[in-house]
């Protein structure tokens, strides 16, 4: 992440964009879609509260590229005689085919909607996500040379194990949004919707309008699309109603934030226990009030609280309250083993299943996650394959490639910009809210600029470079000692861990941090350094007059299928 963020810094857009494509596939999707899993371990949160903007910055890579066509894989010569099947389009399969196509197998990639890209395409609203993005991307893919069998449904895996595919991939994401079966589900059926299925429909063209009145439950990102959606297509009145309370919702913060934006209440602590109606139409849902008790061992209940019951009337309701998975098209007989949930067990490592030429990925595995898992996950099956193919063990797993370089250029000079932005996340520019409720297909988020771009990349604390220490250069002049700006190096007698942790020059308080020591130095002490508040801005090795500190760029290649061909 440093690597390419540094890239965007200095106006490489298109190989910052690269380094993305060759691990995410998607930097465009993601940039605007990510649910940020990395942002939490971003090194800024250490010294600030909000992490450097990875995700926006993506974006910034992918609008800013240019043409990169040269730069991409070219679709094989000649096919390796091997057919690999893909059931489902979405990103997890688009992965699998990104990294096998090119090396000579067949991929066939079957899916029941006449695009591909899978959720990507059916369930991210275009206001977030534009279909010029999904097209351009999912091209790249296409462009490789697998065979789209697209508007084909697979109902029957035996079928398929049948016909000549030497592995198949199941990437068919969880399809079906849970139900809610409470008094009044059949009679007001009609204006009672399933979220994902609506939002699908949304994407398709196929629903254009929806009433005044809507009521959004459920606490997920889906029902945060699902009633930001609703405000484009004539709901004046939207809430969303959760039975948790604000901060155990499932949904990211920026996404509530999103909606609240859009003047979308969001009500806790309400369990819905009817949905009332007269003549055969919904007239709105009645609500238990819940709160909130913890037992002794931090377990929560949400109990009742005697309070009257709530009534908020409405005229349609649409249900987000979680997915999951249905797989009535794999037969049990088969080879494949499901677990106590109806859901495949399959190796965490490999991705295969006990059928040694089914592989499952992306939400099929292991249920709902998010599209950079599923990414993950068809590299990971991808390698399987191709070993499995080759007539190799499937869990002898292919090791990273590792290097480590000193960014050393002259006695003051380093190969990275190591001055310390003071400056705060900066926020991602919005359309007008007017506008933006206006018409479904504005993109609400303009994404940062160049010039913004730019500073906030220059946040980055470049967690890459690592600081190393060479015990023998040491003259133990402190020098490093003085110029550290957080005060993380002690020069100190050895100890205890606990200890030494207490009589740094600044304690160590991070205990999952661990401590950097080196060996005893002339005068028996040794050199510890605090890595939890270094801001690695190299000031230590270049008051060094001996060059007992180096800056050195650690990058960790992760290994795909096509580099272990």
């Amino acid at each position: 992440m440093p690597e390419y963020i540094r890239l965007i810094a200095e106006g490489r857009y298109a190989d910052a964009y690269m380094i993305n494509w060759k691990s995410n596939v998607f930097p465009g999707v993601l940039g605007r879609t990510c649910d940020r899993p990395c942002e939490p371990a971003c090194r800024r949160v250490r010294v600030e509260e909000a992490p450097v903007a990875i995700c926006r910055l993506k974006r910034v890579a992918a609008d800013n590229k240019g043409e990169i066509a040269d730069r991409l894989p070219r679709p094989a010569g000649a096919r390796n005689g091997k057919r690999i099947a893909c059931i489902g389009a979405g990103p997890a399969s688009l992965t699998l085919a990104r990294d096998l196509s090119p090396m000579g197998y067949e991929v066939v990639i079957f899916d029941g909607d006449a695009q591909a890209g899978g959720m990507i395409r059916s369930q991210i609203p275009r206001f977030r996500l534009p279909e010029s993005v999904i097209d351009e991307e999912v091209g790249y893919i296409t462009g490789l040379g697998p065979v789209m069998r697209l508007g084909e449904r697979v109902d029957s895996l035996k079928a398929l194990l049948d016909e000549d595919f030497d592995a198949i991939f199941v990437g068919s994401g969880a399809p079906r949004g849970r139900n809610l079966d409470i008094p009044g589900r059949q009679e007001a059926a009609a204006n009672i919707h399933i979220g994902i299925d609506w939002l699908s429909s949304v994407s398709f063209g196929h629903v254009e309008r929806i009433g005044r009145r809507v009521i959004v439950l459920g606490g997920g990102n889906t029902a945060m699309d699902c009633c930001r959606t609703s405000r484009r297509l004539g709901g004046e009145d939207v809430k969303v109603i959760v039975r948790s309370g604000f901060e155990e919702m499932k949904a990211s913060a920026w996404e509530k934030e999103d909606a609240m934006h859009e003047d979308i209440p969001i009500l806790n602590f309400l369990v819905p226990k009817a949905f009332t109606h007269e003549g055969g139409r919904l007239t709105g849902v009645q609500f238990e009030k819940v709160a909130a008790q913890y037992d002794d061992k931090g377990r929560r209940r949400l109990l009742p609280t005697g309070e009257p019951d709530i009534h908020h009337a409405c005229d349609d309701v649409l249900v987000a309250v979680g997915q999951e998975n249905a797989f009535p098209w794999v037969e049990r007989d088969i080879g494949i083993t499901f677990d106590d949930w109806g859901m495949p067990v399959v190796n965490e490592t490999t991705f295969g299943s006990s059928h040694p030429r089914v592989f499952f990925g992306g939400d099929a595995a292991f249920g709902p996650k998010n599209i950079i898992w599923a990414v993950a996950h068809g590299h990971a099956a991808a390698i399987s394959i191709h070993k499995l193919c080759q007539g190799e063990d499937v869990n002898v797993r292919p090791a990273p490639g590792v290097t480590l370089t000193s960014q050393k250029m002259g006695i003051h000079e380093w190969s990275y910009d190591n001055d310390i932005s003071v400056a705060l996340r900066h926020r991602v520019p919005l359309l007008d809210k007017a506008e933006a409720l206006s018409n479904i297909k504005l993109e609400v988020e303009l994404g940062f600029d160049v010039a913004l771009g730019y500073r906030e990349a220059e946040r980055c604390l470049n967690c890459d470079i690592q600081t190393v220490f060479t015990d023998a250069l040491c003259i133990e002049c402190d020098a490093c000692v003085d110029i550290c700006p957080m005060d993380c190096i002690t020069f100190t007698d050895n100890g205890e861990e606990a200890a030494l942790r207490d009589r740094l020059k600044a304690p160590a308080l991070n205990l999952e941090q661990a401590l950097y020591l080196s060996g005893p130095l002339a005068d028996g002490r040794i050199m510890v350094k605090d890595e939890d508040v270094c801001l690695h801005c190299g000031l230590c090795a270049e008051r060094c007059p001996t060059a007992a500190w180096d800056m050195r760029k650690f990058l960790l290649d992760m290994t795909n299928a096509g580099d272990v061909a």
